[in-house]
């Protein structure tokens, strides 16, 4: 392989060539009128072979809003390097002007505004113009998919993923790995993967009983491009049985098994593999731990957690590529490889943009088949918001705020808890609230609302667990999404604590009193792992309470104090 030091020559050299990281040119257009296709697309090939990566799609066939995080808190060695950089900060890294369509894409600030001006983004049609020109280029470069893709919408639920399913077979991926598909159940997901027509992949699927690998998801694939052996090996999320419901998959274990990975390194090598790729939903921090152990990996193809990164991080002789979510972000990467050793790479990550960038009519089609059906449903309008509604950050996104708040009150509680996932797209002031946009932050198959009692002590333990799982310094221990959400109560955080110190102060709102650690609360929340649960579907819920409400306004959340950052 390469050595560090040339590599990192040649990379910046590969840079210089292109601009900023080969985004520079359309990171600083001054106004929407002057962007267009082809600058999004331009690119100067380079070396023998071209990776395109897809992740976190989450279902998103259509073009939606969807805001960066403006709080993303690295601890440990990750404090302070990307992805652990949002807002200005990150701008000033990147070079990015304020008001460009680089920073509308990339980053929080002034959002509404700037989506007013730059309008939707993704759109699996537009990912497929993207797809096909870089194919025109390079016609046999590789698309690879990172997973969350047959999760996250109305009609995904009520096609059990099949929806998805199509859509992807009309882009024609080389192969992919998992993470949300396994909710739809082992059976469902057994039924899909032995129908696809591209590899599904994971290194570290293991049968749960025997504790060898699946059968069903080999561990990798070779394919030859450019005249080079390429081999690539899926990494499928680790923690699956923590983070979402091991009743639904009990066939199956996971984990990091990076011992298994450096075998699984070797052995492709052995058999003549030219360049190495692992196509990885690890997470990002995790894809870096595991590059800095794993020996023989030339390029990481990040998802899970939803960076978006206009240029790779590099750990040793390996890249990391972060492509973002929602279909917002197609990933381009080109190799130089000779005689089996990379020489150099150029990467440019393509925004999305839905008004520039012309649908695929064929791809179009097959989406408007899919959501025919569903169509009255997915249309109708529940009601208006004034507030803008987001997702992503470690704390208080304000779609979880809105869904506390339905929690709250359709569900009579004291207390309400939302999980801290990442997925979901946003909403700018004065837009429709339609059913399509709830089942977008809500749509799961264990979607219950249950409303129990909790002891002031059991919450405090699952804030410190939750805590732990995003704020140890060991990224093999962060098995979590964001900070649980919660509504009706307040606290603070010290995230430079140990586990089981970070949380204090907890309050109840409503009246302004101290949690009592031995008095019980009426808690209600949604998505339990727990097999029995019970209660109505959250989105139900959620819609009840904005139908009631007509026009949301929420004031800004200030109930959690961060400290120790």
């Amino acid at each position: 392989m390469i050595s560090r030091r040339d590599f990192l020559q040649v990379s910046m050299a590969a840079s210089a060539m292109l601009g900023a990281s080969g985004f520079g040119n359309w990171s600083r257009l001054a106004a929407q009128q002057a962007l267009t296709q082809d600058q999004l697309l331009e690119f100067d090939t380079f070396g023998n072979v071209s990776l395109i990566h897809v992740t976190d799609i989450h279902a998103q066939m259509k073009p939606i809003y969807f805001r960066e995080p403006s709080i993303n808190i690295g601890v440990g060695e990750n404090k302070g390097v990307v992805p652990h950089v949002t807002g200005a900060d990150f701008r000033r890294l990147y070079g990015i002007d304020d008001g460009s369509p680089a920073h509308y894409a990339l980053s929080s600030g002034d959002f509404s505004a700037l989506a007013q001006a730059y309008g939707r983004v993704g759109g699996l049609d537009r990912v497929a113009t993207v797809i096909n020109a870089i194919r025109a280029d390079r016609p046999d470069a590789l698309l690879l998919d990172g997973g969350d893709t047959w999760h996250g919408s109305y009609t995904c639920y009520h096609t059990q993923g099949q929806d998805m399913v199509n859509v992807m077979n009309a882009l024609k991926p080389d192969a992919m790995t998992f993470h949300w598909e396994f909710t739809l159940g082992s059976g469902r997901v057994q039924e899909i993967v032995e129908g696809l027509p591209f590899a599904a992949l994971g290194q570290n699927i293991f049968d749960a009983e025997w504790d060898e690998p699946a059968e069903l998801f080999p561990p990798y694939k070779f394919f030859e491009r450019g005249g080079v052996k390429i081999a690539v090996i899926g990494q499928a999320f680790p923690y699956m049985p923590i983070a979402n419901p091991g009743w639904m998959f009990p066939e199956y274990a996971f984990g990091i098994r990076d011992e298994h990975m450096q075998e699984m390194v070797d052995e492709v090598r052995a058999q003549g593999a030219e360049l190495v790729v692992c196509l990885s939903h690890n997470g990002f921090d995790v894809d870096k731990k595991m590059a800095g152990i794993v020996t023989g990996i030339d390029v990481i193809l990040s998802g899970h957690t939803h960076d978006a990164l206009p240029e790779p991080v590099l750990v040793g002789d390996t890249i990391i590529v972060a492509s973002g979510s929602n279909g917002k972000f197609v990933s381009r990467v080109d190799l130089d490889v000779q005689n089996g050793r990379m020489m150099g790479f150029r990467h440019k990550l393509i925004p999305i943009f839905s008004d520039v960038i012309t649908p695929d009519a064929e791809v179009a089609a097959v989406i408007d088949e899919q959501r025919a059906p569903y169509e009255a449903a997915l249309k109708e309008v529940i009601g208006e918001t004034d507030t803008l509604l987001y997702r992503r950050g470690n704390f208080n996104g304000s779609w979880d705020d809105l869904i506390c708040d339905a929690l709250l009150s359709e569900r009579e509680a004291q207390i309400a808890l939302s999980p801290g996932v990442r997925w979901g797209p946003s909403l700018i002031p004065g837009q429709k609230i339609t059913r399509e946009d709830i089942w977008n932050v809500t749509s799961m198959t264990y979607p219950e609302a249950y409303r129990t009692e909790m002891t002031g002590e059991f919450l405090k333990i699952v804030l410190e667990d939750v805590a732990d799982n995003i704020f140890n310094p060991d990224p093999y221990y962060q098995q979590g999404g964001d900070m649980v959400r919660v509504g009706g109560m307040g606290y603070r955080i010290d995230i430079s604590k140990p586990q089981g110190e970070r949380i204090s102060d907890m309050t109840l709102l409503s009246t302004g009193e101290a949690i009592d650690p031995a008095k019980s609360y009426v808690v209600a929340g949604w998505a339990s792992v727990n097999e029995g649960t019970e209660g109505p579907p959250i989105w139900d819920v959620v819609e009840s309470h904005i139908s009631k409400l007509g026009t949301v306004r929420l004031d800004p959340n200030a109930s959690v104090a961060v400290t120790g950052l």
